[in-house]
């Protein structure tokens, strides 16, 4: 095939994309202020920022990035290598013990992200023989996961434990059996039914795997995560977490037992065969996983936050998602619609992100709104103002 035509059928398929308000691009953020990212700059327009996983408001604190700045001056901006070759710096055992003692696990693993983390766990614990039970909104990463390890993958109605244990009864007969779940769904907001998990995963001998990418931090008395919050981290088999969300850095973790840690570090290939997080990453979470521990009154703010524009919302008329997270979405169902109230809402001021398929599933595109601790009152008002003032002008646009 020539160039011409290996371009031609990309040019043909993001044309359909476009037709259907489905293709996606990257913006330049200019800025994010000096608040530690509550405030953006985008072409120019001075935004409130309720479009990313920031939740505690850490970010951008100066405490965190004094940690990588004296990290860079001893160690340099790269590890180098992969972690099982001369990457795996001092720091990196240290922050493992660290997280190990926070979730009362007897092991952790750092990862370089949340998907690689997920992608090489997966792939490791099942093969073909297998069998993986995923809830049906799962991240990608878990889907993904769950492709590479060439495991028999069945899908659960989301949050439904009676659909979950139909479909361990009915498929049995494999070698081993996972059962993994967002701990709290990235695009709805809603959390898991955890402890009918542990139930099931016991009754029937299966593993059991939780993502708390959005829990991590937000959940639990020092931060540790909706398992910890529940009383079930000790009858978790494997909890994963990030580092990018409410720690405000980079990077992601797996705690269990120790074997297990052992395993992954012997049959992970996105560990294997990827050069670690550079010191001054490891140096920056150390750091924040201190400050995510000590300063509770942020996960208490977020949590007012939360309830009290989740509230507001519901009694102006919209429909929003259920749950108590700091993740609200306003439901709006048609893409193109979606994709106006963003750019109403960033024309008055509000960053707020349009979320479509496949993000999403059809017919339930969104503006997903991300709280953070460091958010006011007087500004969630203000983004409610302007919610009803882009809904307003979409009811005259479509009659």
């Amino acid at each position: 095939m020539n160039g011409t035509g290996f371009c031609d059928w990309m040019e043909a398929e993001l044309d359909a994309l476009r037709q259907q308000s489905l293709n996606r691009c990257l913006r330049i953020v200019d800025d994010r202020g000096e608040e530690g990212g509550k405030w953006l700059t985008v072409g120019g327009r001075r935004l409130l920022n309720l479009s990313s996983n920031d939740y505690l408001g850490l970010a951008g604190d100066p405490r965190i990035a004094d940690a990588a700045r004296q990290a860079a001056e001893q160690w340099g901006v790269g590890a180098a290598a992969s972690r099982l070759i001369c990457g795996n710096h001092r720091w990196y055992a240290d922050l493992e013990e660290r997280l190990a003692e926070w979730k009362q696990r007897e092991a952790a693993l750092v990862f370089a992200n949340g998907y690689m983390a997920n992608l090489g766990v997966i792939a490791a614990l099942v093969g073909r023989e297998d069998a993986v039970f995923s809830d049906r909104l799962n991240h990608a990463s878990i889907v993904d996961g769950i492709i590479l390890s060439r495991a028999r993958h069945y899908r659960y109605r989301h949050n439904d434990p009676e659909h979950l244990e139909h479909l361990l009864k009915k498929h049995a007969g494999h070698r081993r059996a996972l059962i993994v779940t967002d701990a709290v769904f990235s695009m709805d907001g809603d959390a898991a039914p955890l402890r009918e998990l542990v139930e099931l995963k016991a009754r029937y001998g299966a593993m059991l795997m939780v993502d708390e990418a959005h829990a991590g931090g937000v959940r639990g008395r020092r931060g540790e995560g909706l398992c910890h919050e529940l009383g079930l981290h000790d009858r978790v088999d494997v909890i994963m977490g990030t580092f990018s969300k409410a720690f405000g850095v980079y990077g992601a973790y797996v705690c269990a037992d120790r074997v297990l840690i052992d395993y992954l570090v012997t049959k992970t290939r996105p560990l294997i065969y990827s050069t670690g997080l550079p010191p001054m990453v490891v140096a920056a979470v150390r750091r924040a996983l201190e400050v995510v521990q000590e300063e509770d009154w942020r996960r208490t703010r977020l949590r007012e936050n939360s309830a009290w524009f989740r509230r507001r919302l519901r009694a102006c008329g919209f429909e929003v998602g259920e749950g108590d997270s700091p993740i609200i979405p306003w439901i709006v169902g048609d893409n193109r619609q979606a994709l106006r109230l963003s750019q109403r809402l960033e024309e008055r001021g509000i960053a707020a992100v349009a979320i479509r398929p496949p993000t999403v599933p059809e017919g339930t595109a969104r503006i997903r709104f991300s709280l953070m601790a460091t958010h006011t009152r007087e500004e969630l008002e203000e983004v409610i103002r302007q919610m009803q003032f882009a809904a307003a002008a979409r009811e005259e646009e479509t009659g």
